[in-house]
């Protein structure tokens, strides 16, 4: 899931627990339709959580995935299979622990954030200072966390369309920063998150210029209740804290790029974006196997009748996580003309809302797009696409048309970036609901004769 202030949340989706979250949403979504033949979408989820499972950006299990991700995508009938490599900025993680020493020795659930700064092996202790917002660590007084611990609260709430983690997300992008300015020894922050569970969600951190990085990590929600319940006590409150993971110059990552050619390859190309790095908590299902799943098998079934007429390309982009790297990376590779953008990074609970962005002369491409899903119960959204971080950098650099499938985002929040993302959140209803809708876009925007470009919303 992406780690900057506006992340793909206009094509996020939710992912379920046990029991659907779409099943639990209202109001209800018209029945699916029948589960295909075809069972790729479930394979490449499948595959990528099971036989490769963590693929943490740089690391040998990212390697593996783009191996498995190439031979996957040959195997289906994709053309042009390539792995781009690049090298990244990475993070290696090493030993996460916690423990509040005073005046209540409890035991903390905590993850470092990415990009944190190691405390030594043994670990360091320091008075707490509580902070209920980031707004709050910004007003204390340069110098006053010398030698201390910050710790930063937030109010995120679940929401269908996820907006709750622009703002919030701030806590752990910019909150680290913050408190090493204000002289901080190291910060610890609530998980950005809306579950009750005892874990920790991780996610990269950006460290200003200039800025020396300090041990960052994120306890569960559960534990940053009651880091606020003994603050209230009146009570100094001191935490050891042990991180000891590290930043890695130069590690090897990559994209996935492949196409399924049209009849006209003069046309510039439909794009189709997922990224295959994940964080090294839980095994990537919903962020972001299910979107690589998605896009893939909606560009199959696009063309299970014959060749569109324009190439669909699909990007398996990598080190999405720490920090956009492989979409990046494709835009400068990639300076030939494309046509329009898409992502698919937010789970795999139903799609609800399309929005898009077209140039005027295309509204009637639009609006095709909008009848069609309304067919589905999925509902044209007032706002404007914007893409997702994969496919950003060239929608930017070509000011190309996008569409945005919003999915469910009520319980996504819950699993991002902890253990809990497992292939057992995936509800395959859901799924393919997800392909149904994407096949139908993909129909229409890779069989459009002329597509122009799209200026971004000023």
């Amino acid at each position: 899931m992406r780690n900057i202030v506006r992340p793909a949340l206009a094509v996020f989706a939710a992912a379920p627990a046990v029991l659907s979250a779409s099943a639990m949403a209202a109001p209800a979504m018209p029945v699916a339709p029948a589960a295909p033949a075809d069972t790729v979408a479930w394979d490449i989820v499948s595959g990528l959580t099971t036989e490769i499972g963590q693929r943490l950006a740089g690391s040998e299990a990212e390697a593996r995935a783009r191996a498995w991700g190439s031979q996957k995508l040959q195997a289906l009938g994709f053309r042009n299979v390539k792995v781009e490599p690049f090298t990244i900025r990475g993070y290696q993680r090493g030993v996460d622990k916690a423990r509040i020493t005073s005046p209540v020795p409890q035991m903390l659930a905590v993850t470092a954030l990415g990009y944190s700064g190691a405390t030594p092996d043994k670990g360091i202790e320091g008075e707490l200072v509580y902070f209920p917002t980031l707004a709050a660590l910004k007003a204390a007084p340069a110098g006053s966390l010398a030698g201390k611990i910050a710790f930063i609260d937030h109010a995120m709430r679940a929401a269908q369309d996820g907006s709750g983690y622009g703002p919030y997300g701030q806590v752990r992008r910019e909150g680290p920063t913050v408190a090493a300015q204000k002289g901080a020894l190291a910060v610890v922050i609530r998980s950005v998150g809306t579950d009750s569970h005892r874990n920790p969600h991780t996610g990269v951190t950006s460290w200003g210029a200039g800025v020396k990085p300090i041990p960052a990590g994120a306890v569960s929600n559960p534990d940053a209740d009651l880091i606020g319940r003994l603050a209230k006590l009146g009570k100094p409150v001191t935490i050891a804290l042990t991180l000891t993971g590290k930043t890695v110059e130069g590690l090897p990552s990559g994209n996935v790029v492949a196409d399924l050619p049209g009849r006209d390859p003069s046309l510039p190309p439909v794009l189709v974006g997922c990224h295959l790095d994940s964080w090294d908590l839980g095994t990537g299902a919903i962020d972001d196997a299910s979107g690589c799943a998605i896009v893939t098998a909606a560009a199959l079934r696009a063309q299970a009748a014959g060749q569109t007429l324009r190439t669909i390309r699909v990007l398996w982009a990598g080190s999405e996580e720490l920090g956009g790297f492989g979409g990046e990376a494709y835009a400068k590779a990639h300076a030939e003309p494309h046509a329009l953008a898409m992502e698919s990074d937010f789970g795999a609970d139903r799609v609800w809302r399309v929005q898009t962005r077209f140039a005027p002369a295309d509204k009637p491409l639009a609006d095709s797009i909008v009848a069609a899903l309304g067919t589905m119960g999925i509902v044209a959204g007032r706002g404007t696409a914007g893409g997702g971080t994969d496919v950003e950098p060239v929608i930017a650099a070509q000011k190309l048309a996008v569409v945005d499938m919003g999915q469910d985002g009520t319980h996504y929040f819950d699993l991002h970036h902890t253990p809990d993302d497992t292939l057992d959140k995936i509800d395959p209803a859901a799924l393919e609901q997800n392909v149904a809708a994407w096949t139908q876009v993909l129909g229409i925007v890779a069989n459009a004769p002329a597509i122009a470009s799209a200026n971004p919303p000023e």
